[in-house]
């Protein structure tokens, strides 16, 4: 597993360092992100962490694909297993406004859902025009939820408030805010990420960050909040 894990990163920051000068023509931005423990001996323990960002402009569109992961066992049993994966189109009406069409899967394998996907269609606007070293993107709009538990799905109508905010604290270092709330007429999702990225090469960061989702109704002998605290590496092209 864990040469596999070594042989697929090097492979894939190989194919990204051939593609770099392609993407940057094409509009094309990739983000991946990625950590990992082992321990040996008296226990064995792996812990991964991984994140990729697709981000493409083209013209007036702004599209984006986000998929993010992570597991954990001990001695060769599974104990956390979470992918959240997410999509968006942007239409930028001009320098200030966009319509946002965005859809979001996850499966977490200890949650007690067998999965939850979403669609949202939301209005945004970008606050802070005059700040050089600041911006804060908002959105809202409204829905659908799918929740299934035991292979039975229930749908719920959700209205959705989103505010991603970057504050450049230096010309090497970023701080990351991100909020946002489902609120559906049965259960609503609280998830906020805080971050901190310090560059140590032109194309490397390194990154800490603080993720916390808080769902107000769960099955039966499950935690309504997670968190998440995470160093990682990573690498844009």
């Amino acid at each position: 597993m864990r040469i596999l894990l070594v042989i697929g990163l090097s492979c894939l920051m190989s194919v990204f360092s051939l593609s770099a000068h392609s993407q940057e023509e094409s509009g094309l931005a990739t983000q991946v992100e990625f950590g990992a423990i082992f321990t040996s001996g008296n226990t064995e323990n792996e812990n991964i962490k991984y994140k990729i960002v697709l981000d493409w402009v083209q013209q007036n569109w702004d599209y984006k694909f986000t998929s993010d992961g992570f597991r954990s066992s001990q001695d060769g049993i599974s104990n956390a297993q979470r992918l959240y994966h997410s999509a968006s189109a942007n239409y930028t009406n001009n320098e200030v406004s966009y319509a946002q069409g965005r859809v979001a899967y996850e499966n977490d394998k200890f949650s007690g859902f067998d999965n939850q996907s979403d669609v949202t269609f939301s209005y945004g606007r970008n606050i802070l025009q005059n700040r050089d070293n600041m911006s804060l993107a908002l959105t809202a709009g409204v829905g659908a939820r799918r929740s299934v538990i035991a292979g039975d799905a229930d749908t719920e109508g959700l209205a959705r408030f989103a505010a991603n905010y970057l504050w450049n604290l230096s010309e090497s270092a970023d701080f990351i805010q991100d909020f946002s709330v489902d609120a559906g007429s049965n259960s609503s999702i609280y998830r906020t990420e805080t971050g901190v990225q310090t560059d140590i090469l032109e194309n490397l960061s390194l990154k800490f960050t603080v993720k916390v989702k808080h769902q107000t109704e769960v099955p039966v002998d499950r935690e309504k909040t997670d968190t998440e605290t995470a160093i990682t590496l990573v690498l844009n092209f």
